[in-house]
């Protein structure tokens, strides 16, 4: 079978090797649709933490069920899975948070992933695809982490919510915040994903720090009381440092962004209203299992994410027009036949 491996920053290489056997527990499928996130961009860049060379990227899958003893699946099925491997006897695991294992495996980050034609997996990760096409299987996994995101975050109708960064993950964060019923502004220094965001997102309300004054406008957007939850999606470091000053008194800042660097804000500030510091990492069972019921009953619509596709061949060609922001890109994904 064919796969794809970022060998080095900026090198991806196209190889062969045999097809993997299922062991016992695990079950083999055949990938469908690979979606390009921000960890495979951030790869390879050469800016992803945690990370080593070479690797086999890929964690946002959609995949035919092919053979295994998974209960109540069936060659053919059309799936998806959580690509978090976790070890079950953590102190995170122990109390139910095996989004942030201690020990923890992510498909396509810490481990190889889904950039080839087949993989195996441990069974009890699979999720039935549950009606959903491979398009919208696809989008299962980053919207989890918005869906978590926003959970964290614990946002409800009265807030008013500042997502920075209108990136994939970004687009998720303000879609679960607008589905709670909260107020959204959003920041980016893209104009064309602000429009996006207004237009297709239904956002409240847009700011670009390119233009202007952010603190001075999201004062003039709340009347002077600041963003009650902001959620960084930039995984920028100049940038989560300057969002201390754009938490409301009682607010919360959740970081779904990461970055390499240091944080640091002002700890009087900070005290003085009483904020809230939160990361937010990765998605649970609930995450994924609302994410799917919320495309099922048409809540988001996958047509609005994808923009660009490309056969896995011709991947490593299209990859750097992908991250080009010229091009426009909201959601680029690999088909497989």
């Amino acid at each position: 079978m064919k796969y794809i491996v970022c060998e080095k920053p900026q090198e991806f290489l196209i190889k062969e090797k045999p097809m993997p056997e299922p062991k016992e527990g695990e079950v083999l499928l055949k990938i469908r649709r690979i979606g390009v996130c921000g960890t495979d961009i951030h790869a390879f860049g050469g800016t992803q933490p945690y990370f080593e060379y070479p690797r086999i990227l890929g964690h946002e899958l959609a995949a035919e069920y092919i053979k295994g003893n998974a209960k109540g699946f069936e060659p053919g099925d059309k799936v998806t899975f959580i690509p978090y491997f976790s070890c079950g006897t953590c102190v995170a695991c122990r109390n139910g948070l095996t989004n942030c294992c201690a020990n923890i495996k992510v498909f396509g980050v810490h481990i190889d992933g889904g950039m080839a034609e087949y993989v195996t997996i441990p069974e009890q990760y699979l999720l039935h695809g549950q009606g959903l096409d491979y398009d919208e299987l696809a989008l299962v996994e980053p919207l989890a982490i918005a869906a978590h995101g926003v959970r964290r975050a614990a946002v409800k109708a009265t807030d008013t919510v500042l997502v920075m960064g209108a990136g994939p993950i970004g687009l998720g964060l303000i879609q679960f915040a607008k589905i709670a019923g909260a107020k959204v502004i959003v920041m980016d220094i893209n104009e064309y994903r602000l429009n996006f965001c207004k237009e297709a997102l239904q956002a409240d309300e847009t700011i670009n720090p390119l233009n202007d004054d952010v603190a001075a406008k999201l004062a003039e957007l709340t009347n002077g009381d600041m963003a009650n939850v902001v959620i960084d999606a930039t995984g920028n470091q100049k940038v989560m440092n300057s969002a201390f000053n754009y938490i409301s008194h009682g607010g919360r800042f959740v970081l779904v962004g990461l970055q390499k660097g240091e944080l640091s804000f002002s700890h009087p500030d900070f005290h003085k209203r009483e904020s809230t510091l939160m990361s937010s990492r990765n998605a649970t069972i609930e995450d994924f299992e609302y994410v799917m019921k919320c495309l099922k009953e048409g809540k988001i619509d996958p047509k609005k994410y994808i923009t660009h596709r490309a056969g896995f061949e011709d991947m490593i060609s299209e990859f750097g027009k992908w991250i080009d922001p010229k091009n426009n890109t909201i959601k680029a994904i690999i088909e497989l036949n």
